[in-house]
């Protein structure tokens, strides 16, 4: 008996010890007056701060975040690339959340469960996004998985984006109208633009130290523009994008799209001074310019004035990401190699093409994909799914797996699509128009394995890359092209696939995928937590039983 009693303890010891690290963040949600471009403006700040906190996790660390909503409208936090695995109540879209009302709080509580990598937030809700309220959130490697590099003397957050001088309410005002919001005004890199109101530059960002080597970690938080980044003299390792080690090349510029992320090393090996960082547009026929300075250690010389030149053309970005290479050999949140996992030898069971569309719907401009502009309803898709009401909120599966012919009308309503839970699926994405996109699936990663120019066709799948395409969660679609990805849909929930320019999204360019497990099992999916927001037409509904 004593020896069983033992046992018992120890078992329990370790299942306390098993418990993955907690991580717990109050964050006060206001507005706040900032002029980086020189005009004051309207801005939302976390905890004072624009951009807001960086997250600084490690793989399968709980995240406990109480937000209070200080503003005077409802609000909502997404996490750019974390999976929520079983989890799509915490995702923080429109979709799977009710709002957090002025004057509230809510906390949202997930794990960062199997992931590595680089990542951001920002507000979901509405034209949020142009105000702030956006930040770094890294997940690093636990400490016995091998890493494909040396630990870096320092490990740097970059968010790069384009900036508009309109308050979100302005911009959401001119989107209402049926308008444009146009070109934005220009570009930061966290959240300033490189330069005072005399043309001085801000100070350094960063501080490097002669001979070692530092993490750069640069995500695209912007509304509308792919940005490239390049730092004076350096050259860039890449190591990761996306949440996955990619191998190792180097560059001397890198184009980061919207919504996409990516990590480089770069070595402080040149004459000891101040060397810019620079963010430029691309694929536009104007040039908007952020700049920050990089410190070697004790340095009073500051940097050329001379800024190294961009890329131009499409034809460059194109070669650069037919350049990126998943690491086959190095782990990711697992021991095991990320190659061990053969996405190009699994049996595709079904090919969506979506397209998107742009036309005007009661005399306003509309975006949609296969003939349909989402809009948000009142009850969050994936409430009205749980009470077992989805036929009073939306449709499943309004638009089909082909797109309509050309010029068909757009029909404005919930877009919902529904997938089968574990079927591998191959997922075209169509770009008729005449300027890039960038689209991004939240509660996975895909293969990107494949881009082409014109119209997709059966015929191109042999140009995909069926080995080693780098599994992420954002891709961007060139003009009057393709791309396509590919991944298997095991993550039950109901997950946003949309586009990562936000003026299209807004009016419409977006849609949820629906992933149900058949079983309704605890081993698929989590219950619904008991602090969740309910709104619209599930408010006095009884509770659905839970899952076992």
């Amino acid at each position: 008996m004593a020896l069983l009693a033992l046992l018992s303890t120890l078992l329990a010891l370790s299942a306390v010890r098993a418990e993955d690290p907690y991580l717990f963040f109050t964050w006060n949600v206001t507005y706040g007056t900032i002029a980086p471009l020189g005009v004051p403006q309207q801005a939302i700040l976390i905890n004072g701060q624009f951009p807001g906190p960086n997250i600084n996790s490690t793989t399968n660390n709980n995240i406990v975040l109480n937000v209070f909503n200080n503003l005077d409208e409802p609000f909502l936090l997404t996490w750019n690339g974390i999976q929520q695995r079983k989890n799509s109540w915490q995702d923080g879209m429109p979709g799977t959340n009710c709002p957090i009302p002025p004057g509230t709080n809510y906390t949202y509580h997930f794990q960062v469960k199997d992931q590595i990598g680089s990542f951001f937030y920002f507000p979901s809700l509405g034209m949020h996004r142009a105000a702030g309220g956006f930040g770094g959130l890294r997940i690093n490697s636990r400490l016995l998985i091998p890493v494909p590099f040396d630990d870096p003397a320092d490990d740097y957050t970059v968010l790069i984006g384009d900036w508009y001088t309109k308050s979100h309410k302005v911009l959401a005002g001119i989107l209402d109208a049926g308008r444009s919001i146009g070109n934005p005004a220009g570009v930061l890199m966290n959240g300033l633009s490189g330069k005072d109101a005399t043309g001085k530059d801000d100070p350094p960002l960063f501080t490097m130290e002669a001979g070692k080597t530092y993490r750069y970690r640069i995500c695209n938080v912007g509304l509308k523009l792919s940005l490239n980044f390049r730092i004076q003299g350096h050259l860039m390792k890449l190591v990761e994008m996306d949440g996955s080690h990619t191998v190792q090349n180097d560059y001397e510029s890198l184009d980061v799209h919207v919504g996409q992320c990516l990590s480089v090393l770069v070595t402080a090996n040149q004459e000891p001074k101040d060397y810019y960082m620079v963010a430029s547009t691309r694929f536009t026929k104007y040039m908007r310019t952020a700049t920050g300075v990089a410190r070697y250690a004790g340095s009073k010389v500051p940097p050329s004035p001379e800024l190294p030149a961009g890329p131009v053309g499409w034809a460059w970005s194109f070669n650069q990401w037919r350049s990126f290479r998943w690491n086959l050999t190095a782990s990711a949140a697992r021991p095991n190699p990320q190659g061990s996992y053969h996405y190009g030898s699994i049996n595709i069971t079904r090919t969506i093409k979506l397209a998107s569309s742009v036309g005007l719907v009661n005399g306003k401009r509309r975006f949609g994909l296969n003939g349909v502009s989402h809009v948000d309803s009142p009850t969050p898709l994936k409430l009205a799914e749980y009470y077992g009401i989805s036929g009073k909120v939306f449709k499943y599966d309004s638009i089909g797996d082909e797109p309509p012919a050309s010029g068909a009308s757009i029909t404005v309503a919930p877009n919902v699509l529904n997938a089968t839970y574990r079927d591998y699926i191959e997922i075209i994405l169509e770009n008729p128009e005449r300027s890039i996109q960038c689209y991004h699936l939240d509660g996975y990663s895909f293969f990107a394995a494949g881009m082409g120019h014109g119209k997709w066709t059966p015929a191109s799948r042999r140009t995909y890359n069926l080995l080693d395409a780098v599994s992420r969660h954002t891709i961007q679609v060139y003009p009057r092209s393709w791309s396509a990805i590919m991944l298997t849909f095991d993550n039950a929930g109901m997950w946003s696939l949309r586009s990562e320019l936000w003026e299209r999204h807004y009016l419409g360019q977006q849609l949820y995928v629906s992933v149900v497990s058949p079983a309704r099992s605890l081993r698929d999916e989590y219950n619904m937590p008991d602090n969740t927001l309910l709104c619209g037409d599930v408010v006095g509904l009884p509770k659905p039983p839970s899952y076992v």
